[in-house]
């Protein structure tokens, strides 16, 4: 009973998710004629009179029955508490942005120049409408714009935090998306912003082909010579393809606190952590000793460790020459070996050419052809023994090698103080900055940046994030297709997915079918005694085995309450006891009458 109330569930469930694909899609349809009516509506007044006219149009059509789905309404984030830079672009503008104006000096005259073009606008597929963005809009040119802090961010005591938004509308193939936080330095000039300006520290997420990589890299200075290296930290442990691929607006979020450690987030979760000292390459502080680069091997400095042992000698049976095989001296020539015969003959059918000149080809040959006369033969021509291992070969002898006594080990330049060496345990402590700026190279475009922050408090920024991006992704989430959709649009993508959804849900139907509707048929148990008794039903045959051992139970059932009725009758009077013995001897012959075969088998005809 329990395993046939599972299988009932288990056949509803499969019916219920079959039922729900199209009630997913049409839910998943309303919500996005949700999001494209919120859009007319906040683009109202805004849009040309081609698309108030197409607009109208639309609105000629009965509009279908829908159920609401969940709108998110944007409002501009406003930047709280100590912060040093912030950049919603809701404005509109780009004010307080500078586009560059120089050239790239290694790269060739047609491309040198910064002349990608910038734009302010909202996404594609904005499910915010009026939020805008900076959007890279070039493809295959080089871009460079930045903004000046609100202040230099100087590295004391408190933490940097940068964080802002990336999405990349149209995928990405080659480019990157990362920003630059431009040293304060007096000849620090916006218009001439190039890959080669200092900056401080580079961070974002950057791809080509299948290399994604999210950069961390700082600019450390030597305190000995003055002079900057680049610090890349560790790579991420994470899988950062889905950033890149899924179209989503994500976060990207830097901290550098003042204990050396930092922390790269992506949608507030940590994608990579460490520490300056420890986890960037190359190493901040340089190792204290070094290898002398004066220093130069011995020309007597062994490095074998092995030597052939020069007491050796070469024993007297040991033969050099001989050779690797020799003919098998036990080699028989098969019966029937054809010695005259040779293996080829001239092709008996074959004719000079007309055309063939003697003087100038030479005299005429046949052409060689299998000899017929060895088809049935073992073999023709001069036979001889084959070849086989010479079992005495020993080759050239060579003294055996030893453990070389002399043996010094690898040799290495000895070590000295390193002349450069330095220690900075405190490489938090970097070039201040002043400006933000963007110098990209992408062969794609349309590549959205939006809510830029620069603090040097964990909650601001967490504030910051919650009124910008966290907007986005609810707004994102409730335009979210359903499962069914997800489903069908994997589907779509990889059509082999058909195949599992289909193998899901038919193979657990085609179960229950089998266990419910195909299982073999219970044995029908029999009847008791009394429930015939009961009836005029007649009893199936049995065995005459089983039926006289049933018959000697019922004798003896039926003495021993015979038995127990007689000594209760004693006590009754005479007359009730004749004829209780009366009714007992008809129940007697009913029921011999009954048992008979010969009653049986009329009963079954």
């Amino acid at each position: 009973m329990h395993q046939k109330v599972l299988l009932f569930v288990l056949l509803a469930a499969g019916l219920l998710c079959l039922s729900l694909v199209p009630v997913c899609q049409a839910q998943d349809l309303d919500e996005d004629v949700d999001v494209e009516d919120d859009l007319d509506l906040g683009l109202a007044g805004t849009e040309d009179d081609e698309e108030e006219l197409e607009g109208d149009e639309q609105d000629e059509t009965p509009p279908a029955t829908k159920t609401a789905a969940p709108k998110v309404t944007y409002r501009a984030p406003e930047p709280m508490g100590e912060h040093f830079f912030a950049e919603s672009f809701d404005r509109g503008t780009l004010d307080g942005w500078v586009l560059s104006k120089a050239k790239k000096n290694d790269a060739d005259e047609e491309i040198a120049k910064y002349d990608g073009k910038w734009a302010v606008e909202e996404m594609k597929d904005s499910k915010l409408p009026g939020d805008k963005g900076l959007v890279l809009k070039s493809r295959a040119k080089h871009h460079a714009i930045s903004a000046h802090l609100l202040r230099p961010f100087a590295f004391d005591a408190m933490p940097l935090i940068i964080q802002y938004e990336v999405n990349f509308q149209s995928g990405i193939d080659c480019g990157g998306a990362y920003v630059k936080l431009l040293s304060e330095t007096p000849d620090l000039d916006l218009d001439q912003f190039v890959d080669k300006t200092p900056y401080t520290i580079m961070f974002g997420p950057d791809k080509c082909g299948e290399d994604y990589k999210l950069h961390f890299i700082f600019r450390h200075k030597n305190p000995k010579t003055g002079e900057y290296e680049e610090k890349h930290a560790k790579k991420p442990d994470a899988d950062l393809r889905s950033y890149f691929t899924d179209k989503k607006t994500h976060l990207y979020t830097l901290v550098v606190n003042s204990d050396n450690s930092f922390e790269v987030l992506v949608d507030q979760t940590v994608v990579n952590s460490g520490n300056l000292l420890t986890d960037v390459t190359p190493a901040v502080n340089p190792p204290a000793e070094i290898e002398d680069p004066n220093d130069h091997k011995p020309e007597d400095w062994d490095e074998r460790p092995k030597i052939q042992d020069p007491d050796a000698v070469k024993p007297e049976d040991w033969d050099e020459d001989a050779p690797t095989q020799i003919p098998d001296e036990d080699a028989v020539k098969p019966d029937g070996w054809l010695d005259d015969e040779p293996e080829y003959i001239g092709d008996p059918d074959a004719i000079k050419p007309d055309d063939w000149d003697e003087d100038m080809d030479g005299e005429w040959e046949a052409p060689q052809v299998p000899n017929p006369a060895c088809e049935s033969a073992p073999g023709c021509g001069p036979w001889k023994r084959p070849m086989i291992d010479n079992p005495n070969y020993k080759g050239k002898w060579k003294p055996p090698m030893i453990d070389n006594p002399n043996y010094q080990g690898i040799w290495k330049p000895r070590k000295i103080p390193n002349p450069d060496y330095f220690e900075d345990l405190q490489p938090f402590k970097m070039t201040p900055f002043s400006a933000l700026g963007l110098e990209l190279w992408s062969m794609t475009s349309d590549i959205f940046f939006d809510n830029f922050f620069i603090t040097n408090d964990r909650n601001t920024a967490d504030r910051w994030a919650a009124d910008g991006w966290g907007l986005k992704k609810a707004a994102e989430g409730a335009a979210e297709p359903g499962l069914a959709a997800q489903m069908l649009t994997a589907a779509e993508e990889r059509p082999w997915l058909w195949i599992v959804y289909v193998l899901t849900v038919a193979l657990p139907l085609v179960l229950i079918v089998v266990f419910c509707c195909t299982g073999k048929d219970k044995k029908k148990t029999p009847a008791t005694a009394a429930e015939y008794k009961k009836t005029d039903e007649p009893q199936p045959d049995v065995k005459e085995e089983e039926g006289e051992e049933e018959e000697k139970a019922e004798e003896e059932n039926g003495k021993s309450a015979a038995e127990d009725k007689s000594d209760e009758d004693e006590a009754a009077a005479e007359d009730g006891e004749d004829g209780e013995k009366e009714a007992n001897s008809d129940e007697k012959e009913d029921d011999i009458l009954r048992r008979s075969p010969r009653s049986r088998k009329v009963r079954k005809d």
